[in-house]
Formats: structure tokens, C-alpha cells, sequence
């Protein structure tokens, strides 16, 4: 009895689902995939839970061609090959010295050749590059993207941002033209484009990891760092290549990454093109880069120094220590005061600082706001050369000949050293000086038995210079006299 009455309750069950399954099936339309129509009309469907959006609609809006970007850099972005000469002297032997001389080693000349990158800027051929990719070479050659080959001149190097800017004697020639790095947002997709290991024509993705960025690998006086960091692949090679957005707009110059073994490992920096229009233009226009200073020692802000100096900020930047009669000193700046801005823009930092103070040429008139105790003061200053006057430099007959750039010392370094004087190399390339063994740093103190403090003594002892010999004395600033001679 019981058995039959289980049976029964059994298969009313099944009919019932049986009846639920058939309703369901006639109520509801099953939606219909059209294969050839990526998927559209199931996405324009309101379904329950999401809307499903289609392949072409994440193509339109998230995907970012970066293809047009990249075949308009590599025809703009060119192979730099030099070669720098050495003489290699035959070693030491006193057995040797004694039956010959010195002058009897022999000398073997070893050609050195290095590789990097470059951009075209003009169709006239300028061609900016790092300047630790030229600097002291005997030969610059350039091959462009179509494999034709040009030798190319220097037309002048900053050191200090690492640029220099190159020239070849042909028009019509592919270009990149300028971005907006300030615009440049971290997150944005960008390409690097150069030649790696001598792979010609390399192009590699990436995002902006960062900016104003400071690494202090550029060990110069006045050296500015405010690089764009990024995670595209560059390597050895790509120096001196181009940092492009997705419109094909250079807005950096590949120079250096982070590297414990030389290659790359996941972050690499650019000059932003803020930085290298400005370093080109005084280039071209006087043959040295108008370097305007403040005459500040200045640092970024931590915990520490907020609480030595009694700051209540962190963002902005320290002035520790300001220069007699210098630009900062002038407009009322005093040791203590965190400078937050520079005209409208905002100087969270070193870099930043540097970055747009790095736009204005000695002689302009800028506007500072600065913190002082936690008051918000203006005011205006106009600005200096590394000399301390508001002319622009060029650079001269005699830093052409020499190679090298000179600087009167200061009063207090004079009486460190017990001199009554001097000019020192503030920076050397290759000329006289560098091939007679001075180096960076020297103070020139005689030149022929005459006494030399700035370049126009230095001008008038060279032209007072009959034999064509040139007799240099001086000092290193550790203290060492050292004696040079060399010809005209």
C-alpha cells in the first residue's frame, strides 16, 4: 500500500517538472547570436545581470592604435656610430728609457667605437642626441631609417641636461615634431624608439611611470634632472632615441635606466621636451646654453629638515642656504623659506624646481612665492648667469679653441687655495687643454708667465703668444699645482 502511493507522489513530481521545463521554454526568447556581426546582437540586449559590450566597441574605446605613432618615429629616428682615437703608449721600462728615451716607446693609435641613438627635429637635418653619446668623439657618422649615411658636425652639447644637438647636410629629411611633456600624464601610453644592441629601428611600449623624476647620474654643476620615467624596454643603444605619445609627438629624449647589470630591468628615463626645446634654441642661437640660476642651495623636504628648520609643510622646496648679491638674495628669499612656486606653477620639488627654471634665460624677471613660518609671501627677481650677471653667454673664440668652458673663481676659494685668482674649467670637451692632460676642475692661474682671472686675460695672453707654445700653471681645487704645455 505504502509502495503504491511512493510510486504515485513520484510520478506526479516528474509530470510537474516536466510542465515547469515546457512553460519556460515557450515564455522566454533565447537570445540570437549573429557570428558575423561581433557579437552585436547579443550585446544591444538588456540581460538580466550585465550588458555585454562588444569586440568593436573595445577596439573604438580602449584599445590605443600605436601603430601610425611608430612608422612615423623610425624614419625620424636615426643610427649615431662615432669613433674616438686614442694613442696607447708602449709601458714603462727603465732599460728601455735609458738607451732611448722616452720618445722611444712606441705608440699605437686604437680607434674606440660606440653606438646610440638620435632624432631628427627639422627637415634641414638637426638631429638632437644625449650628450654621453658624442662627447669626446673624433668622428660622428649618422644612418637614417632608409640606410643612406651622413657625417655629421656637433653643433653644441649641454653636459648639464645631457643633450646635444648635431647637424647633417641634407633637406627634405623625416621629423619628429614637439609634444607636450608637460601634458603628459603618468599612466599614459608612450613608445620608445631607437637602436638597441644595434638592432636598427627598435620600438618598445610602455606607460609613464613617473615624472620629474630625480636619479643623480648627471654629476655636473648645474646639472637639472626632472627625467620622465617610464617601463618601456630601453637598453644600451637607445640613448639618445625618442620618447613619442601615441600621436607620434616627441616628448622625450631617451638617456639612462635603472640597472644593476647594465640592461634593462623594468625602468627607464627621459629628458622631457620641455627641457631639450629650450637647451636646442640657445644652441643654435649661441652656440652655449643659457643656464638662469637663482643662487640657492636648495633640497627636497622631509621629516628630518621640517623639523630642524620648524617647517609645517613637506611639499615645496627648502632654501638652506642663499649666495651673496645672487638672484634669490636679491628678492627678499632668506635661509628657512620653502619656495612653493614659480610664477603659476607649482615647485614641489627639487626637479620640478629645476625643470621650469630651466625655460628662462638670465635677464628674465620671474615671480616667487614662498612659505616663510607658514605665511605665504610674493616676490619678484630677475635672474642671474652662473657669473652673476643678467647677460646672456656666448660662447667664445677661446672656449672653441681650447675646448672648454671657464669660470672666474669666487674670493673664498682664492684664499683657500692661497691664490690671488683664477679661471677654472668648469666644463672640458675635446680641444688644447683635454689632449694635454688638464682636466675638469683646473684653475688657470698663469699662461706664459702672465697672470690670468678671467677669459679676456686669457684672450690677451694667448694673443701675446709669439712661438705658438703655450705654457699653463694652476691648481686643482684639492690642492695639487700641476704645469701643462701644448701648441697652438
Amino acid at each position: 500500500m505504502k509502495r503504491n502511493v511512493f510510486l504515485q507522489s513520484l510520478g506526479m513530481g516528474f509530470l510537474g517538472g516536466v510542465l515547469v521545463l515546457v512553460a519556460y521554454h515557450f515564455s522566454i526568447k533565447s537570445p540570437v547570436i549573429d557570428y558575423n556581426n561581433n557579437y552585436n546582437s547579443l550585446a544591444n540586449q538588456e540581460l538580466p545581470i550585465h550588458k555585454t559590450e562588444s569586440v568593436t566597441m573595445v577596439q573604438n574605446h580602449r584599445y590605443i592604435d600605436m601603430t601610425q605613432a611608430a612608422q612615423r618615429s623610425v624614419d625620424a629616428v636615426v643610427h649615431v656610430k662615432t669613433m674616438t682615437v686614442r694613442s696607447n703608449q708602449m709601458q714603462a721600462n727603465p732599460f728601455f728609457d735609458f738607451f732611448f728615451g722616452e720618445q722611444g716607446r712606441s705608440q699605437q693609435s686604437v680607434p674606440m667605437r660606440a653606438t646610440g641613438s638620435g632624432v631628427i627635429i627639422s627637415a634641414d637635418g638637426f638631429i638632437v642626441t644625449n650628450n654621453h653619446v658624442i662627447e669626446k668623439a673624433d668622428k660622428i657618422e649618422v644612418t637614417l631609417n632608409d640606410k643612406r649615411t651622413f657625417e655629421a658636425k656637433v653643433i653644441g652639447a649641454d653636459p648639464g641636461t645631457d643633450i646635444a644637438l648635431l647637424k647633417i647636410e641634407s633637406d627634405q629629411l623625416p621629423f619628429l615634431t614637439y609634444g607636450n611633456s608637460d601634458s603628459a600624464m603618468v599612466g599614459e601610453w608612450i613608445l620608445a624608439v631607437g637602436n638597441p644592441f644595434n638592432l636598427t629601428s627598435t620600438v618598445t611600449a610602455g606607460i609613464i611611470s613617473a615624472k620629474a623624476r630625480n636619479i643623480n647620474i648627471i654629476n655636473k654643476r648645474y646639472g637639472i634632472e626632472s627625467f620622465i620615467q617610464t617601463d618601456a624596454a630601453v637598453n644600451p643603444g637607445n640613448s639618445g632615441g625618442a620618447l613619442v605619445n601615441s600621436l607620434g609627438e616627441l616628448i622625450g629624449i631617451n638617456t639612462a635606466i635603472a640597472s644593476q647589470t647594465g640592461t634593462f630591468t623594468g625602468y627607464s628615463f627621459a629628458v622631457p621636451i620641455s627641457i631639450v626645446k629650450k637647451v636646442v634654441a640657445d644652441l643654435i642661437e649661441f652656440g652655449e646654453v643659457q643656464r638662469a640660476v637663482l643662487g640657492v642651495v636648495i633640497s627636497d623636504i622631509n621629516t628630518q629638515l621640517a623639523n630642524e628648520f620648524g617647517l609645517k609643510v613637506l611639499d615645496g622646496v627648502l632654501v638652506q642656504q642663499t649666495e651673496e648679491g645672487g638672484s634669490a638674495q636679491n628678492a627678499g628669499i632668506v635661509s628657512g623659506d620653502v619656495i612653493t612656486q614659480i610664477g603659476a606653477v607649482e615647485t614641489k620639488t627639487v626637479a620640478e624646481l629645476q625643470d621650469h627654471l630651466s625655460r628662462f634665460r638670465p635677464g628674465q624677471e620671474i615671480s616667487l612665492t614662498v612659505n616663510r613660518k607658514g605665511k605665504l609671501i610674493e616676490t619678484k627677481t630677475t635672474l642671474q648667469n652662473r657669473l652673476g650677471s643678467v647677460s646672456t653667454i656666448k660662447k667664445t673664440d677661446v672656449d672653441k679653441l681650447l675646448g672648454a668652458v671657464f669660470e672666474p673663481i669666487n674670493k673664498r676659494d682664492a684664499k683657500t687655495l692661497s691664490v690671488n685668482g683664477g679661471l677654472q674649467i668648469i666644463d672640458i670637451e675635446k680641444g688644447k687643454l683635454l689632449n694635454a692632460g688638464i682636466r675638469k676642475g683646473f684653475i688657470i692661474t698663469f699662461v706664459n708667465g702672465i697672470a690670468v682671472q678671467d677669459v679676456a686675460q686669457l684672450r690677451t695672453a694667448l694673443q701675446k703668444n709669439k712661438n705658438g707654445g703655450v705654457y699653463v700653471e694652476g691648481i686643482y681645487p684639492n690642492g695639487m699645482r700641476a704645469y701643462y704645455a701644448f701648441g697652438l
